[in-house]
């Protein structure tokens, strides 16, 4: 099972993935004004590819965005191209 931690400082964070405790990834991001977040970058530990952490991620970020009303601008390559697979997910776009 894939655990994600958010972490936030008010100009920056991440969403963090750990699988039986160990670091799985790491999505970060950076805020654009108070309305929306920037994820610019997406990271998983090669023995974790395939595993699903990424989306995982994603997924927990969209969350967010959706539960605090805020907006994602995905200028990484991952994170775009995951949002223009998943129609689904569109909605927290900018």
């Amino acid at each position: 099972m894939i655990e994600i931690q958010q972490h936030d400082d008010n100009k920056h964070g991440s969403f963090e993935a750990f699988i039986d405790g160990n670091r799985a990834g790491q999505m970060t991001y950076t805020w654009a004004g108070d309305e929306r977040f920037i994820i610019d970058h997406t990271d998983v530990e090669e023995v974790y590819n395939g595993r699903g952490v990424g989306k995982e991620m994603l997924i927990a970020a969209v969350e967010f965005a959706r539960k605090h009303a805020k907006k994602i601008i995905p200028l990484c390559p991952f994170a775009k191209a995951s949002f223009q697979k998943n129609k689904d997910l569109q909605d927290v776009l900018i």
